[in-house]
């Protein structure tokens, strides 16, 4: 499974690079995350619990990084086993450039494969399974540097969001 996506980040290209190399933001940013501990040079170790489809796991791996070029790009790659479930095992290639609104267009390429039980669920499950994990970790990192995203300038922050039960959604009516 391969994907690429681009997001803008309102911090400095030298910021966000030293983001990624921090084990506490990477546990803030990885999804399931319980335990990221290491660093640059010697690698990371993880523990982190996510569920795919009817599996839960709990996968502990590494991760190391690579292609450092500071504040411009790097190349992180990881493998975890998660017991009777199987493994995964992936990769992204990150670049940095300035913005022109002063932030960091952050660019990343993604590659991930997995084995055992997770692999029987189907590509289909396991790679919007993958984009998903993917988006929510750049949307944590976006986060940690602007914060949580601003409700709609127009909206209600105290409105409850329109519910509509099973029927309605089946049938498109309200």
């Amino acid at each position: 499974m391969q994907m690429s996506d681009t997001r803008e980040i309102q911090a400095a290209p030298a910021d966000v690079y030293a983001a990624l190399l921090d084990p506490e933001v990477l546990k803030a940013c990885v999804p399931g995350a319980q335990e990221v501990t290491g660093n640059p040079s010697d690698g990371y170790e993880a523990t982190v619990v996510q569920k795919v489809g009817p599996v839960k796991a709990t996968f502990k791996g590494t991760v190391t990084m690579s292609d450092m070029v500071e504040g411009q790009r790097l190349t992180i790659a990881g493998e975890g086993k998660g017991g009777a479930a199987g493994f995964a095992k992936g990769g992204a290639t990150v670049t940095f450039a300035p913005s022109d609104s002063g932030g960091t267009v952050l660019s990343y390429d993604v590659e991930a494969k997995v084995g055992g039980k997770l692999a029987q669920l189907g590509s289909r499950l396991i790679d919007g399974f993958a984009k998903k994990m993917a988006d929510q970790f750049f949307a944590n990192l976006q986060e940690h540097f602007e914060g949580p995203a601003q409700p709609d300038e127009g909206a209600d922050p105290e409105a409850e969001p329109e519910k509509k039960g099973w029927l309605g959604r089946l049938t498109g009516r309200d």
